[in-house]
């Protein structure tokens, strides 16, 4: 059965088979045709005007432009029978794009290299969306048709046949999925229905109507598109892009809704369902239970980690790195979660967020690197590998859900820069102008290459030839050797953090921060220091310098150096 909703439209069609059949009306504005046969290309004509592709597509072989393609779900057949599913509790997620992740650019890509995740140690692969966009290449928030999968990546059978080989390799899978607007290109929900406000929600797009005439059926479209990947695809969580440019003035948000739709179906599948918000908020009632008054999120992206981490070991304290230049405010990190938990911001020129007290820590995913934090970089320059020994140590052994970025492991040399393949020439010949705008305000020299040349995308692709190199080797096995102790020792997963101390020396650049019996000493200064703990250190469990050493129970740190010590 064909249908589609379309509440203002006096007629519609739908073509298949090269004849257009008239649809009937029904309740709620929904039309209806008999067919939908697996393998048929369609496509819908909307009170004349059309083909138009179908908002709740399942498959687009021919790109954003094209007519739909009928795709029967249970037609695949799944081999993760006994997987039951992975808590994000103690775990650890690798975030990679599909594209620049393998040479192939494509689910199968990832399948050949899953071994080395395995290896790692990581618990969770988290993609990047993988919705059509315009083009061949996109980082996937120029979205549309949000129910298909890109065919250059695989298309719908090669995006499950890589959650089932993750899955019978013991990892979970997260989604990053985009609810706050849609691609420019082949966008064309707002044939069929009131899909979007009339104002601007953002910088990216037209906000979705969340809360407008119309909007029952606009937030069901949104709240069964997360359905369908984690029921039809079997994926384990969901990464909401940017939920502070929902826009919803419901009582009810559409965040709560959601999170309770996928409670109810995390209970019915048997295995736990995770969501994480991408916020600028600073906000913990995302995380606060419904009952309470919360949205009843499982954890959020906590940037202001990043931000004190960052400004720690390269020492920028530019644009939103302003107020994080100090070991104070990475002692604070740690040990609360939110730097700016309603202080002053003087990015921002105001107060911003609050208090996380009594919020565990594993509900907040932290990292050294993600996708924005390298791409929204007019280099797309990664941290240099003598700065991730120290950040990766500090993350991972960190009361936090760690979140790692594709090759930052073995301190990958390739950049990763911002890249699309618009085939608008108003939006092909505008995008890196856009860019530059957009983060005019960041205090970087915008000097980027240009988003649409095919080599911006080929450059941003990891050189896997690199794993040869000693260097390369060393780091991985400082991220390995980290991981497993992160696993085989409780106290650097406990998420309590009233139960994590602190102390600094602003002057001699050195921290330490206490997990139980373990303290990690971490010297960010260009000195050596020596570091005498209470009670004295018994053993060091990881070095990243071969010079670092014990002396009398206390700890000598060389420069640019961390250890972690058992007392």
């Amino acid at each position: 059965m064909y249908e589609v909703w379309a509440p203002q439209a006096a007629r519609v069609e739908v073509e298949f088979g090269g004849t257009r059949h008239e649809m009937s009306p029904g309740d709620g504005g929904w039309w209806t045709a008999a067919g939908d046969e697996h393998g048929t290309d369609y496509a819908f004509y909307v009170d004349d005007g059309g083909p138009y592709p179908d908002p709740r597509t399942r498959r687009q072989p021919y790109g954003v432009e094209g007519p739909s393609r009928v795709c029967d779900h249970a037609r695949f057949t799944w081999g993760d029978q006994d997987w039951r599913g992975r808590d994000l509790r103690g775990s650890v997620i690798y975030e990679l794009h599909v594209g620049t992740f393998s040479p192939e650019g494509t689910f199968r890509g990832v399948i050949d290299r899953l071994r080395h995740l395995v290896d790692l140690g990581v618990d969770f692969v988290e993609i990047m969306p993988v919705a059509p966009v315009p083009g061949r290449r996109n980082w996937g928030y120029d979205g549309v048709d949000l129910y298909a999968v890109n065919e250059e990546y695989g298309g719908p059978d090669g995006l499950k046949m890589l959650v089932d080989a993750c899955h019978r390799a013991g990892l979970g899978v997260i989604l990053d999925v985009v609810y706050n607007h849609l691609g420019p290109s082949g966008n064309y929900l707002a044939k069929f229905g009131p899909y979007f406000h009339d104002f601007k929600g953002s910088y990216w797009g037209d906000a979705v109507n969340l809360d407008g005439p119309g909007s029952d059926e606009v937030r069901r479209y949104f709240v069964e598109n997360a359905l369908q990947w984690l029921g039809d695809y079997h994926i384990d969580g969901l990464r909401l892009d940017a939920v502070h440019a929902l826009h919803d003035s419901r009582a009810t948000h559409f965040l709560e809704e959601l999170s309770a739709e996928v409670e109810a179906l995390s209970t019915s599948l048997g295995r736990p369902l995770t969501l994480i918000a991408e916020s600028d908020l600073n906000d913990p009632r995302l995380m606060a239970p419904r009952e309470s008054g919360g949205f009843g999120l499982n954890a959020t992206w906590n940037d202001d980690v990043h931000h004190a981490l960052h400004s720690a070991v390269t020492g920028e304290t530019q644009a939103y790195y302003r107020d994080f230049g100090s070991l104070s405010a990475l002692a604070k990190v740690l040990t609360r979660g939110y730097f700016h938990d309603g202080t002053y911001s003087s990015f921002r020129g105001r107060s911003h967020g609050r208090s996380a007290a009594g919020v565990p820590g594993y509900r907040f995913v932290c990292c050294m690197q993600n996708h924005d934090q390298i791409g929204n970089r007019p280099s797309g320059d990664r941290m240099e590998p003598e700065h991730l020994w120290l950040a990766a140590g500090l993350l991972l052994a960190s009361p936090f859900t760690p979140m790692l970025f594709m090759g930052e492991e073995w301190g990958a040399g390739t950049p990763f820069y911002f890249f699309t393949d618009h085939f608008e020439p108003s939006l092909a010949d505008n995008e890196g102008e856009r860019r530059r705008i957009e983060f005019e305000k960041f205090g970087y020299d915008w000097k980027a290459p240009d988003p649409q040349e095919e080599a911006t995308f080929l450059r941003s692709k990891l050189d896997w030839s690199e794993l040869s190199e000693d260097g390369a080797v060393s780091l991985l096995g400082w991220y390995r050797d980290l991981i497993a102790l992160r696993k085989t020792h409780p106290e650097l997963a406990d998420p309590r953090l009233d139960r994590v101390k602190v102390r600094h020396d602003e002057d001699r650049h050195f921290l330490i921060m206490e997990r139980g019996s373990l303290r990690v000493l971490a010297n960010f200064g260009g000195l050596p220091v020596p570091v005498r703990l209470s009670p004295g250190a018994k053993r060091i469990l990881l070095a990243s310098d071969e010079a670092i050493r014990l002396m009398d129970g206390d700890v000598y740190l060389p420069a640019q150096a961390l250890a972690i010590v058992q007392t």
